[in-house]
């Protein structure tokens, strides 16, 4: 018995580690990925990460420089890593998927998940309200740049880009910065003197992304790897307003019906059931009619809804993950995380301030 005291002293010190520290390896792997994905255009992840180094100072001067060489600036590769978990919504599993499209050794995948969800574990609610923030000046990814060695090739372009940024990252309103702005919402937000009819069943009739350009034209539709709401990918989707609050995703199933799934809040969508991203677990209960089972939160399927319980919402095909913002309290969060299904009436949710972090309705 002493023995595995000792084994245990020993051997729990090595496994903290793990958790609060990253390989070199691992480092390097992210960082050449990142590196990788920066020279590709309109890449969201890469183009989000790079825009809040910016804004955040952790990018440095040359933020082009510091995108392609995290692993030599490790303040710079943490601040990376809470950028790409904020752009995930704070959501362990989504991260995790966001990892894999970048392609990232398998064997990395995981260090970095839990490395990065128990550092920023304490600021999630910050997090995403800084998201919110962001997401209300941010005009889109500025990717596709050159690698180092061909720099010079794109030294006016970065110019003109950090100039762009810089100014509406500072609130500043001079001419530039108001120009910038303007100029980014017109391409990826709708139109100030808004008409559009905002009821999206209409897009559950849409059979190809051709239609989709038509409705709502080029430079607002975008596409992007599909992922599910347990965080697996299931081949391409499209974007509609993608990088704003306005933001749907449209994956075509041929003539078994189009999956629409809503991440980001507010939204001017008007969703079937009047169901949103960020409504409240309450509010859910309510439009269901009684009680339903979740999934633990931290696991396998965390967060989303596994049984209605022959609630309103049984057989509707609606699919719905839920996200807890307060989670400071690790006592209270950890009794529901885990390899289990809960109630959602269960009291210490009320304690948590459940939301719903994404919302997915797929046509019959």
């Amino acid at each position: 018995m002493k023995r595995l005291f000792v084994l245990v002293a020993l051997i729990f010190p090595l496994a903290l580690s793990a958790q609060t520290r990253l390989s070199e390896t691992v480092a390097a792997d992210f960082s050449n990925r990142v590196a990788h994905h920066y020279t590709l255009k309109n890449d969201s992840i890469t183009g989000y990460i790079a825009e809040q180094l910016t804004r955040s100072g952790a990018g440095g001067l040359d933020i082009d420089s510091t995108m392609f060489n995290l692993k030599n600036d490790l303040p710079a590769l943490d601040a990376a890593l809470k950028y790409l978990y904020q752009y995930s919504d704070c959501n362990r599993q989504r991260f995790i998927a966001n990892l894999r499209g970048m392609n990232l050794q398998t064997n990395s995948v995981f260090p970095l998940a839990t490395y990065t969800a128990n550092k920023y574990k304490n600021d999630t609610k910050a997090l995403l309200e800084d998201k919110s923030d962001f997401l209300k000046t941010y005009t889109g990814p500025v990717t596709g740049k050159q690698a180092p060695a061909a720099v010079a090739q794109a030294t006016s372009t970065t110019d003109n880009t950090a100039t762009a940024t810089t100014t509406a990252g500072t609130g500043e309103t001079t001419a530039a910065g108001t120009t910038a702005t303007t100029e980014g919402a017109a391409i990826s937000a709708p139109p100030v003197a808004d008409t559009r009819n905002w009821e999206v069943k209409p897009l559950f009739q849409v059979r190809t992304p051709e239609q989709l350009v038509d409705m709502f034209g080029k430079d607002n539709v975008t596409q992007r790897d599909a992922i599910d709401l347990a965080g697996t990918k299931e081949g391409e989707a499209y974007v509609i307003y993608p990088d704003t609050d306005d933001e749907l995703e449209v994956q075509f199933d041929g003539e078994n019906g189009n999956i629409l799934t809503f991440s980001h809040f507010p939204s001017r969508w008007k969703s079937p059931y009047g169901i949103k991203a960020g409504d409240p677990l309450a509010k859910l209960i309510k439009v269901n009619g009684r009680p339903f089972r979740i999934n633990g939160f931290e696991w396998t399927n965390g967060g989303l809804v596994s049984d209605w319980q022959g609630g309103a919402l049984e057989g509707k095909n609606v699919v719905i993950q839920l996200k807890a913002n307060n989670t400071g309290d690790p006592k209270t969060y950890d009794q529901v995380t885990g390899d289990k299904t809960i109630r959602s009436d269960l009291p210490v949710l009320k304690k948590l301030d459940i939301i719903i972090q994404s919302v997915a309705f797929k046509s019959n």
